[in-house]
């Protein structure tokens, strides 16, 4: 396997109740984040850069889409404007705040970030660092 594979993760995804609403929210959202629609199957999208990395999607056994407590999905932006387009274009298309942008020193003296619930309320969040990475 290359040592120099993007990501230690292939992908993620969230279910959702209404699936037709939430591709909408995430077409409106993703994109202030450079992120485009790369690859869809029937009641699956899938969002990234060069890889779809991010998966909205009806439940594959049938039961309802639930929100896990602690779980949320953060996705890296380039810079601050990206960071706060991301939350107001997530504002504009129906989700709840669940913390503005700004710094977050208790996660890092350079993590920006700003938190949303989206449509099935699941917490994303939009993140970058404004410095050196740590480690």
């Amino acid at each position: 396997m290359p040592d120099d594979l993007p990501s230690a993760l292939s992908h993620v995804s969230l279910g959702t109740n209404d699936f037709d609403r939430a591709v909408v929210f995430y077409d409106r959202v993703l994109p202030m984040l450079g992120l485009r629609r790369i690859d869809e199957f029937p009641g699956g999208v899938g969002w990234g850069r060069r890889f779809p990395e991010f998966w909205v999607q009806t439940p594959i056994d049938g039961r309802p889409a639930t929100q896990g407590n602690g779980t949320h999905v953060a996705f890296l932006a380039l810079d601050r404007g990206q960071v706060e387009a991301f939350h107001a274009a997530g504002l504009a298309a129906g989700a709840t705040c669940d913390g503005p942008p700004g710094k977050r020193p208790q996660y890092g003296e350079a993590y920006y970030a700003a938190f949303l619930r989206d449509l099935d309320g699941h917490k994303i969040e939009a993140m970058c660092w404004e410095g050196p990475l740590p480690g």
